[in-house]
């Protein structure tokens, strides 16, 4: 897969489902995902996305882009679950994969953001189109129940022959999988934000009402009500607490009118979406971090902020979540309220036991920035492709204008 061929230059084109906002020229995008694609324009003389744009406000937790050579071109907004969507998804399929054509003719190397439906046609079409091709799954690599079969699909296609000439980064070190298959990690802190982090989680330790936090988006699959459910068991045995859940999402009417139907609403604080780096604040004030969600995570971010804090993390037992949180954290069953609350009881009723994890958490979880992170994609470039990185001062953050 090495291809021993030096380049020195080359424009990145970047095909991704992720919603794009355009606001007085400036472009946006989800705070995470926008830290990271960051990273990539260090890494590439020019950096065009392909995906959906809204020329609107953005939501509270979009951030802009910082770096001076990115730029977009926007692709059609499918999707849905409806089959008014699935057929609309169908009629367009003509334009998307000539949109997409055109993008991919443009540029020396390929990144596919997979799962998505732009994934899919992106993980067909480039190879086609450039030696230099690399995708990111940031889904379940082994697959979850219920599973879509698009993003089966997706799966097939990157551990298939079609794509034996390309890259594939996943969460988690799978056996017996093809060579493009490489063991990757994400990252949305600086180093400096890591050693803060790492500051705070010395000084941490349990207090009552003990803060627990959820940071994430309402939605069914993420297992809130499961949380809620088990803090009303704890309320009723008499241990002071109080919920913060910050993110928003097509669950939150639901999920306040769950809270005042268990009684619990004096103790469960509803913050919104917020900024990623007020998220880091939450992070810094809560002692223990639940992420009950039903499937898969990928590589929960979530979990690695929190843990770097000092934060005890509870999630459930799919992905790689056990192995984010082994002998770091605690692990239950999905969808069991009972297991959540005797995990969270457990931690309550043990102080030193406490301290000990956060530590743990914090000394595993300050290996992970965004530094860390486009040291080990240069790394990688240059091993597979032979690419010789560019010269580029990230140090200055540059303001984005859509041309």
């Amino acid at each position: 897969m090495r291809n021993n061929k030096k380049r020195n230059y080359m424009d990145l084109l970047i095909v991704t489902n992720t919603i794009h906002y355009r606001m007085e020229k400036t472009l946006y995008g989800y705070g995470p995902y926008t830290r990271e694609i960051d990273i990539w324009a260090d890494l590439f003389n020019k950096v065009v996305i392909a995906a959906p744009l809204r020329n609107q406000a953005p939501p509270a937790d979009c951030i802009p882009f910082t770096r001076h050579n990115i730029s977009l071109v926007p692709q059609m907004e499918t999707g849905g679950l409806r089959y008014r969507d699935k057929l609309l998804q169908i009629l367009a399929l003509p334009r998307l994969l000539w949109n997409l054509s055109w993008a991919m003719s443009k540029v020396e190397a390929i990144h596919i953001r997979c799962p998505g439906n732009l994934g899919l046609l992106g993980v067909i079409l480039a190879p086609l189109f450039s030696q230099y091709y690399i995708a990111k799954y940031a889904g379940q690599w082994d697959g979850f129940r219920k599973e879509p079969i698009f993003t089966c699909l997706q799966r097939f296609i990157l551990g298939s022959w079609w794509w034996r000439k390309g890259l594939v980064t996943v969460y988690g070190d799978w056996p017996h999988q093809p060579r493009q298959i490489i063991p990757f990690f994400t990252s949305m802190m600086t180093a400096e934000q890591v050693q803060h982090g790492t500051v705070v989680a010395k000084n941490k330790s349990l207090t009552f009402p003990v803060e627990i936090l959820f940071a994430g988006r309402l939605a069914p699959s993420k297992g809130v009500d499961i949380l809620l459910r088990s803090l009303k068991i704890l309320m009723n045995q008499g241990f002071a607490f109080r919920l913060s859940l910050v993110g928003d999402g097509p669950e939150r009417i639901n999920l306040l009118k769950l809270t005042q139907e268990l009684g619990i609403t004096g103790h469960v604080h509803f913050m919104g979406a917020v900024p990623y780096n007020e998220v880091m604040c939450w992070y810094e004030k809560s002692h223990i971090l639940v992420l009950p969600s039903f499937h898969s995570e990928g590589w929960p971010k979530v979990l690695a902020e929190a843990m770097c804090h000092g934060v005890v993390c509870v999630g459930t037992d799919h992905g790689l979540v056990p192995w984010l949180l082994q002998n770091r954290g605690v692990v239950v069953r999905v969808a069991d309220v009972e297991a959540l609350a005797n995990g969270l009881r457990g931690i309550l009723q043990d102080v030193e036991g406490y301290k000990n994890l956060s530590q743990q958490a914090s000394a595993w979880a300050h290996g992970y920035s965004l530094e860390k992170l486009k040291e080990s994609l240069g790394n990688l470039f240059e091993k597979h492709w032979g690419y010789q990185l560019p010269v580029v001062n990230s140090n200055l953050p540059h303001s984005k204008k859509l041309r």
